[in-house]
């Protein structure tokens, strides 16, 4: 029986990988990619200045509406973003007076954020989230006084009007897609205006994206124009690849994976983005299957969560596998770590759809780098990789006790921080932004096998017994011996005897309706299978506590992203953890030390 050894692999149309390496005498190791990468864009509409020309009626951007899709072309696109751009200058944006965007990913956000960067207005997506009702007034209050707008562009000024009237947007100019208010400027007026060309210059900021918010308050991170164009360049480059990729994706633009790696990566190529407005949660998936149902895609780029769930999907819906596998040549994740076990699931469906194996790709970096420092660029099926750096990158990896931090630095690598308090520093003394992230590599004698990611430093612990715990590769680990069974964790145990796990439960589990008992089964069974190959009570599970529901979104515990926020998470739950640990743990705690 073929296991997959024998069964090709689709060409994913990767260059050859190229790579230089230093090896220093304080164990350092720095690895550079000297692939040239193209220059021709050094500022974000550049490319749709371009592709208007080049392929005037391809479809830029697609969106719902109702049961088809509403398109935009890069001719119109180009169109309406430069009377927007016309109309913005008269409102006063320009550089330094940044827009604040409080709206989801859809066409009408697009335009205006390029029309914004066009005029060298730099764009500060936020979150959606922080205009809900029952928000965290306090993160759109920090957001505002952080990044002092001189407007903001809301889909729904209804539905954010408590947002609109607090003291942190009060008197902001406002610009709204739908339901203007008295006062407001509604985007249908601004398209009136005559057309603007780009002014933009490479060096000045185009993008102000906040940061996770996982060691403090987010910080306001600058993007410049070519840091944004020159890494949506960098990525084109590790391809042979003529055809413009068509592409569904979620991934918040907020976040630089989203609003760079995706919306600006897609534009950079020419290629054709359907906006999904799902989510890899089980109650809003349906709608990211049902744009794959439709929608024949090129590249696939997902958080751990949605594979999780789209393995399930492919597994029972053979309709779905055929259109997904049809003429996808690379899958894709990012923002946390994904279990081998989902991707040998989703390999398997391949191999009984089409007969071909569909290469495993990665990226690495962070809103600081990009975000894409490195990435995986030649075939591979496993999951852990963070590749090698991409074309113009060196990254270093630098001894911090018994790990390496890996350190960037690239054309792609932001300045640094908006208002940033003295003193702040995030650069090395060669000017290597250090990520706070650990690395190693697959094979030490083989530095092109690639690197793997060893978890984030500030996240690691020690137990009372002074071992050290890595909390990103453990967690990581444990769900893939899980099976599925659960869908995320909660690494616990600073000062403990032993690790512990908050565990969120995978509801799509099985093979019918959910069955907790099964569940928790499965869970107990697969942490003993991994504790008996573990070395270390470092390495080992000692207690694990399912929690009631999912993470919470609106207080910033899971990031839009679509990962936890492991010190949050751990604060925020405090009670779970004081039961997890308790002297006499009760019924629902898992006590794997007997």
């Amino acid at each position: 029986m073929d296991d997959g050894l024998l069964t090709p692999m689709r060409d994913p149309r990767y260059a050859p990988r190229r790579l230089e390496v230093e090896r220093r005498d304080d164990g350092a190791v720095i690895l550079t990619n000297p692939t040239p990468f193209s220059t021709a864009f050094d500022t974000v509409n550049g490319a749709l200045d371009h592709w208007a020309v080049a392929a005037p009626d391809r479809v830029w951007l697609a969106e719902r509406s109702g049961d088809g899709w509403r398109t935009v072309t890069y001719a119109e696109a180009r169109e309406r973003t430069a009377r927007l751009a016309s109309a913005l200058k008269e409102l006063g944006f320009g550089p330094g007076r940044p827009l604040l965007i409080l709206a989801r990913n859809g066409i009408e956000h697009a335009l205006v954020a390029y029309a914004a960067m066009r005029i060298g207005a730099p764009i500060a997506p936020v979150s959606p989230q922080y205009g809900q009702k029952g928000a965290d007034p306090s993160r759109l209050a920090h957001a505002a006084a952080l990044l002092n707008p001189h407007g903001v562009l809301v889909d729904d000024a209804a539905a954010v009007e408590d947002a609109l009237a607090s003291d942190a947007l009060k008197g902001v100019l406002t610009i709204a897609v739908r339901n203007a208010r008295p006062g407001d400027h509604p985007i249908e007026a601004l398209l009136a205006a005559g057309e603007q060309a780009n002014i933009a210059e490479p060096g000045q900021p185009a993008k102000l994206l906040l940061t996770s918010g996982s060691t403090g308050r987010p910080k306001a991170v600058i993007g410049l124009q070519r840091n944004i164009a020159f890494n949506a360049a960098q990525i084109a480059a590790v391809f042979v690849d003529p055809d413009p990729p068509v592409v569904v994706n979620a991934a918040p633009w907020s976040h630089s994976l989203g609003a760079n790696a995706i919306l600006h990566m897609v534009l950079h190529r020419g290629g054709t983005l359907y906006i999904d407005h799902g989510q890899p949660t089980p109650a809003r998936f349906g709608e990211t299957v049902r744009n794959l149902r439709e929608v024949a895609t090129t590249y696939h780029n997902m958080v751990p969560a949605g594979w999780a769930l789209l393995a399930d999907e492919l597994e029972r819906d053979d309709v779905l596998a055929r259109r997904f596998f049809e003429q996808v040549r690379l899958i894709q994740y990012g923002g946390a770590g994904l279990a081998q076990t989902i991707c040998d699931r989703i390999q398997a469906v391949a191999m009984r759809t089409v007969g071909e194996r569909i290469s495993l790709g990665s990226g690495f970096g962070s809103t600081e780098t990009g975000p894409t420092a490195c990435n995986v660029h030649w075939p591979n099926l496993h999951a852990g990789m963070i590749g090698l750096p991409v074309p113009g990158t060196a990254v270093k990896m630098a001894p911090e006790g018994e790990k390496f931090e890996l350190r960037v630095r690239g054309p792609q690598v932001s300045p640094g921080y908006l208002n940033a308090p003295a003193g702040t520093n995030p650069f090395d003394e060669e000017g290597f932004y250090r990520l706070g992230d650990a690395v190693r590599m697959l094979d030490p004698a083989r530095p092109e096998a690639g690197l793997l990611f060893d978890g984030r430093l500030v996240e690691n612990f020690k137990l009372a017994s002074g071992t050290f715990v890595g909390a990103g590769a453990l967690r990581l680990a444990a769900l893939s011996a899980m099976g599925g069974a659960a869908s995320d964790a909660v690494v616990c145990g600073e000062g403990q005897e032993g690790v512990g796990l908050l565990l969120f439960v995978n509801h799509g589990f099985g093979d019918g309706a959910f069955d907790p008992l099964r569940a928790r089964q499965a869970i107990e069974a697969g942490l003993r299978a991994f504790n008996a190959a573990a070395k270390g009570s470092g390495g080992r599970i000692a207690r694990a506590l399912i929690v009631d529901g999912a993470p919470d979104a609106h207080s910033g515990e899971i990031t839009d992203k679509g990962y936890i926020n492991q010190a949050l998470a751990r604060t925020r739950r405090a009670a779970e953890v004081e039961r997890l640990f308790a002297h006499t743990p009760d019924a629902a705690v898992i006590d794997l030390t007997d």
